[in-house]
């Protein structure tokens, strides 16, 4: 299936279902259809042939969204943007994708400004909800096409270009293919509950895991309400308005949430499904979201090269049959789902037997088809013939997976492995421990130090030596962090992750925050 084609699937079950919502504007599937069709036409007058990369930099927008659907009909590739990068990483992306077209809200003018001319191969810019000096209003492009368009096929399958983000050296991106995501979007639907017409609420930002997970809510004819802002407040006021069935939110942006005075207050009885993922959620606060807002928490893992759908840990899973919590099972990141393969591999290649650790390694239709015009890093993540992940788990004896940290993070402190996602979840099981990192340093005495850094919830008063106690109860001396750092919030990505190099910087150049250390 194309990208177009979960629309149309959609339309197929009534074409006047509401489709697309933001405020209190809606667009029906067929109002949706004819637009993309349109859009897709302008394309093709363009210039923009089957296979050419097409960008698009907007905001939480129905509109901007929907032209990634009209991207599709015209066998071009969708590139997304994300508006908060820097312009010169967003200009790096659009050179390596060799983007011909870009479809932008005037919010973003000035980012533009400082970049198209130094994008030779970009030829068309439209900006989508206005007039500007330079380029022409989407209604003045679009003009009078018809709203009639025969779908072309993408030339190779692939359907999107992902950037991978440029905090570990310039970015890559990521080569996604049609069929890449109907097999996303087919283990979303078998993995998760959908109980009649969902209606999806888009807080996260269309540009990742929020935009993907539209395909298979519009496959069954459901409609997707979107969010132009991270308003958690108006998140909840939503959910009831809307009887919203399904959403998603990384763990930080469930954390805040748990803070929110009127969650207590709020009807969900609507929701089937609210997926957490894109960082490891803390035991203890998966335990409080499912007692507040209800046992609909269902986990997700992936990565941009194999979107989502890793593995799964559905709401059904986070419960025994006689409806305790199966907390046990809430450190894992769920079973592999069932059209991946995943293993563990040692450094020789060679496959480890359950229990122990080492790197998560997956085979299947889900993984990507390499890194564009990178054939060195593709050879490097598909080396002995799995994807390398990058991640350092462990499956147990009944087939869950768990994580227990990035390859890249694991610590080495007085010649023992120490894993920053334990040490993580130990002090994140304190009550006062709003969110934490926790990196190493280079040390003396121990080679590399273990750090933490920690933002308190509001109102909380702990300190540095009490949190190193709590920790080193709970996990031992050796793991337990030699240094404690309280800050008043941390530093995070575009998608609510918490940005360790960012932290490690700060920190040896000695730009730590005035609150509280020890």
């Amino acid at each position: 299936m194309s990208l177009a084609a979960y629309l149309d699937k959609g339309a197929s079950l009534g074409p006047d279902a509401p489709c697309l919502t933001m405020g209190e504007r809606t667009l029906s599937y067929a109002e949706v259809q004819a637009f993309t069709r349109r859009v897709a036409r302008a394309l093709v007058r363009s210039g923009v042939r089957p296979g050419d990369s097409v960008a698009v930099l907007s905001g939480n927008d129905p509109t901007a969204f929907a032209c990634v659907l009209g991207i599709a009909r015209a066998g071009a590739v969708w590139c997304p943007v994300n508006p908060r990068n820097e312009a010169e990483e967003n200009r790096e992306l659009l050179a390596l994708f060799d983007c011909t077209t870009l479809l932008y809200a005037a919010a973003f003018a000035p980012l533009v400004a400082k970049i198209r001319d130094r994008l030779p191969v970009l030829t068309t810019l439209v900006c989508l909800d206005s007039l500007t000096a330079d380029d022409p209003s989407l209604a003045e492009w679009l003009d009078a096409e018809p709203a009639s368009f025969d779908d072309v096929e993408p030339p190779d399958d692939v359907v999107m270009l992902v950037g991978t983000g440029g905090t570990t050296g310039r970015p890559k991106g990521v080569r996604l293919t049609g069929r890449n995501l109907e097999t996303m979007t087919a283990l979303t639907l078998m993995s998760y509950p959908f109980d009649g017409r969902p209606v999806y609420l888009a807080l996260a930002p269309l540009t990742h895991a929020a935009g993907v997970l539209c395909f298979p809510v519009l496959a069954l004819g459901g409609s997707v309400v979107v969010m132009p802002a991270p308003d958690l407040g108006e998140f909840l006021r939503l959910i009831p308005y809307h009887r919203v069935t399904h959403a998603f939110l990384p763990p930080t942006l469930i954390y805040l949430l748990l803070a929110q005075p009127g969650l207590d207050d709020t009807d969900l009885a609507s929701l089937q499904c609210l997926w957490y993922g894109a960082a490891p959620m803390a035991p203890d606060r998966l335990e409080e979201a499912i007692v507040r807002i209800g046992p609909v928490l269902g986990q997700l893992f992936g990565q941009s090269e194999a979107p989502m759908m890793i593995s799964t840990l559905a709401p059904a899973e986070h419960v025994h049959p006689d409806g305790s919590l199966a907390r046990e099972r809430f450190g894992s990141a769920g079973r592999p789902t069932p059209l991946v393969t995943v293993a563990i591999m040692g450094d020789d290649g060679s496959l480890l037997p359950r229990g122990e650790r080492g790197e998560v390694v997956v085979r299947g239709s889900l993984v990507m088809a390499g890194y564009h015009k990178d054939p060195e890093a593709t050879a490097e993540a598909s080396r002995f013939g799995w994807h390398h992940t990058g991640d350092i788990g462990y499956l147990d004896d009944d087939g869950y997976l768990y994580l227990v940290d990035r390859a890249k993070d694991i610590i080495i402190s007085g010649g023992f492995n120490v894993y920053s996602a334990e040490v993580e979840r130990a002090l994140m099981a304190h009550d006062g421990v709003l969110d934490c990192a926790v990196i190493g340093l280079p040390d003396p005495k121990w080679g590399e130090r273990v750090v933490a850094v920690v933002q308190l919830r509001e109102g909380a008063e702990v300190t540095g030596p009490e949190l190193q106690a709590f920790a080193k109860e709970r996990i031992g001396s050796v793991k337990a962090p030699k240094q404690v750092e309280i800050w008043a919030d941390l530093p995070r990505s575009k998608i609510g992750k918490v940005v360790k190099p960012e932290i490690k910087a700060r920190m040896r150049e000695g730009l730590v925050e005035p609150d509280r250390s020890v």
